[in-house]
């Protein structure tokens, strides 16, 4: 897609009625550095309108207490303290406040669910539960409604997010806040002149085209546009370094408070319980899996407990035994006064994202809010607060704001908005606002702690509010995510997160919240966490480590004269060759992988195979068997694909990714709650090492360390054995994601040095090799092998994926999800996973991207790489089902242009057990 301006007119920008402006002093000219000794004076002042709130009275900074501005209270006004700026002489655009009755009771001893916190997203949560129907919803809050980062929130509201899914829960926030006032009564402040992200750099112009192309398949409106479309919309840029934008219309800005209000409206409308200041001061879990929630009211027993309490709410997970990874950061943002040349425009400005200067901007009357995001080193962490606690009483408060801080963002915004030089700073505020170590919240049940749910970590709690609350109450309602969200699961945390491991990765998450967002990105602070393989210390030196669930995996390996440097790229980049060199190790003579992040469980019981058998959609394997099986969900959807070996009888050995570990433990222990299953679930993961030795002299390798026969006929592909190689006890299986011949060998993890060190000293004379993990994803995509999280989650079910082989619709047992899939199957398909090539240039797909046909979008890829066969791209895709055809021709959109694509025949290069199958038979494989 090439750079333009709009396909069509853009949307016509709401204009700013003159007469519901305010008219304070017009700020004297002044040099550029005025700015700061007037931010230094008036810091103090009150807040301006929707959005920027002054600082509340508090005590002095302590060391458990930070400091806090300590003047008197203002008074109140539309929801917000009252603003110098704002004349309140009925000119005001925002409605007076309506009072809220605090209501300091309990009202009831049940409830169906007790949500924990009074912010916009526990009231969104509220709202949504009730309204959809649910009795007994209680909401208890310990101050008052948007205490904690709510209420001094910028409230930016964006269509836009890099995640794929978090795309939707964007658009249904904005779409609720456009109609909330007219279903409430009450007004919310909702400002919608969209947003522009300034590319300044040519390889933000290139992020920009790879947001576009991963966005193409979603109704959000969103368009790269050109300098001169940047100008147009917002006049006052200078426009020297200005390379594109990425423009999305309906983005805006949102009063935090005044949404608060109409949705805890909204929830009371249709029956929820909103009931503050009641401080819960300890949570009971009882064996049926109902909740005790203590406070100094009294108790109330609930179904279910929804942890929603921002900075407290590592507070709330202490009392149960949790630690959450959460920590509080300073955030900064000025406003201004009346500037005249913002006071002139006939329309409201767009919010601007100024990514090379790490900070956003924003008109705010006749003036403009602007808020940075400082380096790692110059950000500020509230780390007393993880291990003392959030000081008694605070609720409204604020930190000392601290300009120096922020000073070289400054500079870069009146060098990119010039008539900031001349703007006196009326008001500066510091609050804090929770982090966890990847900026992303943490939503969704938790593992091991029955019934009790998280909605917390928010960095961007005003527009995730709306859509968190709907995706939560829909979860909570009907047993299953409406859609996928891995990326937010609270159970990719484990504890191997320390706090020191989270306070690293807040400070990186918070400094680089600007920085480019490459494809395949690592980022390198907190690591490695004390979760490391066997193996970690002596590959550490030979090789690029990628980041998986706490764990370090090798990515790809150095030889002599490579170039070591970590150079992530949206093109190919300086491990394009050192991967090519790895797939060719494993497919002409033996490599060996580390697989030690695998999850890994150890099920064993009466009703182990009962349990097996309602959890996935295959039969469960035999003895010394293995099998590829998938959890389901009601709907038949696919949850979770594991590895399952019946080790003996009755005892198994499930094996899932890295990043669903604690994911899929959940599921399966939830099951086994509901079912009443006599069975014994350990997890392993961390005690257990792996290994994989895959390619054509796999096996002679190996045979030269034990006296077990692995010729194929004594050991088959999908078995699995307890034997000793070189004396180190292993069980290993016939199996290999590289569809190569191969073998996973598990072992104790203090074992994993010699059992390697055994391998590659029997592996000379065939010339053993290491190989990553970028080279086993080219390898299984050659091999047409799906991607759990890419291929198959939430969103597809088994039948659209191609996975029919592996759904067993015939079996006795009801497995989860059997119904659904049946109805799926005699509806028919709407779409279907296909398998492409791509001819491209310098650049491969990478997933998500769209796909086009006659110049329409009508897919999207889910992952791809460079094929080093065929020599050229390989991808996997959704299109229609009557566009999924063998020799369909397609186009893949990458980097702004469309390459040609066309459907082929499954796989590309055919596995190892069925190309010895194919000789068997006389029949020449493909390789």
């Amino acid at each position: 897609m090439a750079l333009h301006g709009f396909p069509h007119a853009p949307p016509t920008l709401p204009a700013t009625v003159p007469s519901a402006v305010p008219q304070p002093r017009s700020p004297p000219h002044r040099p550029p550095s005025a700015i700061f000794a007037a931010g230094k004076r008036e810091k103090r002042r009150g807040g301006g309108c929707a959005g920027s709130p002054p600082a509340r009275r508090g005590r002095q900074g302590t060391e458990e207490s930070p400091s806090v501005s300590n003047e008197p209270a203002a008074e109140e006004c539309h929801g917000r303290p009252y603003s110098s700026a704002c004349s309140h002489d009925g000119q005001c655009p925002m409605p007076p406040r309506r009072k809220e009755t605090p209501s300091p009771s309990l009202g009831k001893d049940n409830a169906d669910t007790v949500i924990i916190g009074g912010g916009c997203v526990g009231v969104s949560l509220a709202y949504h539960l009730a309204k959809a129907g649910l009795k007994d919803v209680v909401l208890l809050e310990k101050s008052e409604l948007t205490a904690g980062s709510t209420w001094h929130a910028a409230g930016l509201t964006t269509y836009f997010h890099p995640g794929i899914n978090l795309k939707k829960i964007h658009s249904y926030s904005i779409k609720l806040y456009e109609k909330l006032e007219e279903e409430t009564g009450q007004a919310v402040g909702f400002h919608q002149p969209g947003s522009i992200r300034i590319a300044s750099t040519p390889t933000r112009v290139d992020e920009f085209k790879y947001q576009m192309t991963r966005a193409g398949w979603h109704p959000t409106e969103q368009y790269l546009i050109t300098p001169e479309k940047v100008q147009e919309l917002f006049p006052l840029l200078n426009m020297d370094t200005v390379l594109a934008g990425l423009y999305n219309p309906g983005d805006g800005h949102i009063d935090p408070y005044s949404l608060t209000m109409a949705l805890a409206a909204g929830a009371r409308k249709y029956g929820a319980q909103i009931n503050y200041p009641v401080q819960v001061t300890n949570l009971n879990s009882r064996s049926d899996g109902t909740w005790e929630v203590e406070t100094p009211l009294g108790i109330i027993r609930a179904k279910r407990v929804v942890n929603t309490a921002g900075f407290w709410a590592r507070d709330i997970g202490k009392m149960i035994g949790l630690q959450h990874p959460l920590i509080p950061v300073h955030h900064q943002y000025v406003v201004t006064s009346t500037i005249p040349e913002v006071k002139a425009l006939k329309t409201e400005l767009p919010v601007i994202r100024d990514l090379e200067g790490s900070y956003y901007l924003r008109q705010e009357r006749d003036g403009l809010l602007f808020g940075p995001y400082e380096s790692e080193k110059k950000m500020k962490l509230q780390d007393s607060w993880v291990t003392n606690g959030v000081p008694p009483g605070f609720g409204k408060e604020l930190f000392e704001s601290d300009l120096d801080r922020i000073m070289e963002h400054i500079e870069a915004a009146m060098e990119m908005v010039p008539v900031l030089k001349t703007a006196d700073i009326v008001n500066t505020v510091a609050g804090p606002i929770t982090y966890s170590p990847d900026i992303l919240p943490m939503v969704g049940p938790h593992q091991g702690v029955k019934n009790y749910w998280v909605a917390i970590g928010f960095g961007y709690g005003i527009i995730h509010a709306g859509g968190i609350g709907k995706y939560l109450s829909d979860w909570i309602l009907d047993g299953e995510p409406p859609f996928d969200l891995i990326e937010v699961d609270p159970n990719r945390y484990g504890k191997w997160t320390t706090t020191e491991y989270t306070a690293a990765k807040a400070r990186e998450s918070y400094g680089f919240n600007n920085i480019v967002g490459y494809p395949k990105e690592e980022r390198f602070a907190g690591r490695p966490t004390e979760r490391t393989s066997g193996l970690y210390d002596l590959l550490k030196s030979k090789c690029s480590m990628g980041f998986h669930a706490g764990w370090e995996q090798p990515h790809w390996f150095y030889k002599p004269g490579d170039d070591t440097e970590y150079k992530p790229s949206f093109r190919r980049t300086n491990w394009f060759d050192p991967v090519g060199r790895e797939y060719k190790q494993v497919m002409g003579n033996v490599g060996v992988i580390d697989l030690s992040p695998f999850g890994k469980f150890k099920v064993k019981g009466t009703d182990s195979v009962k349990l097996l058998d309602h959890l996935f959609a295959n039969v469960v394997p035999k003895v010394s068997s293995t099998n590829i099986s998938h959890m389901l969900t009601p709907r038949g959807k696919v949850y979770a694909e594991l590895t399952v070996s019946q080790l003996h009888p009755g005892e198994f050995m499930l094996v899932t990714g890295s990043g669903s570990e604690l994911h899929d433990l959940r599921w399966i222990e939830e099951n086994v709650m509901r079912g009443g299953y006599k069975v014994e679930i350990e997890n392993v993961t961390d005690e257990m090492g792996v290994l994989g030795v895959a390619g054509p002299y796999a096996r002679q390798v190996l045979q030269k360390l034990t006296d077990e026969d692995l010729s194929d006929g004594s050991f088959k592909f999908l078995q699995s054995k307890h034997l000793k190689l070189s004396d180190i006890p292993v069980t290993a299986i016939r199996i290999s994601y590289t569809g190569e011949l191969g073998w996973e060998l598990y072992h104790r993890k203090e074992d994993s040095i010699a059992l390697y060190n055994a391998i590659m000293e029997a592996g000379q004379k065939e010339g053993i090799d290491n190989f990553g993990t970028y080279a086993l994803n080219a390898l299984r995509l050659e091999k047409g092998f799906r991607a759990w999280g890419a291929e198959m989650n939430c969103d597809t079910n088994p039948l659209e994926a191609g996975l029919e082989y592996f759904v067993k619709l015939n079996k006795p047992a009801d497995f989860t999800g059997k119904q659904a899939l049946k109805q799926i199957k005699e509806k028919g398909l709407k779409r279907r996973l296909v398998y492409l090539t791509l001819e491209t240039d310098n650049v491969d797909p990478e997933g998500n991207e769209s796909v086009w046909h006659n110049g329409k979008v009508i897919g999207n890829t889910t992952s791809g790489s460079f094929s080093y066969s065929a020599q050229k791209s390989l991808a996997f895709a959704y299109v229609p089902i009557e566009l999924s055809k063998v020799g369909q021709k397609l186009e893949v959109e990458l980097l702004g242009k469309n390459y040609p694509a066309t459907i082929i025949q499954e796989p590309l290069v055919l596995t190892e057990p069925t190309r010895m199958r194919l000789q068997k038979k006389g029949e020449s494989p493909k390789i």
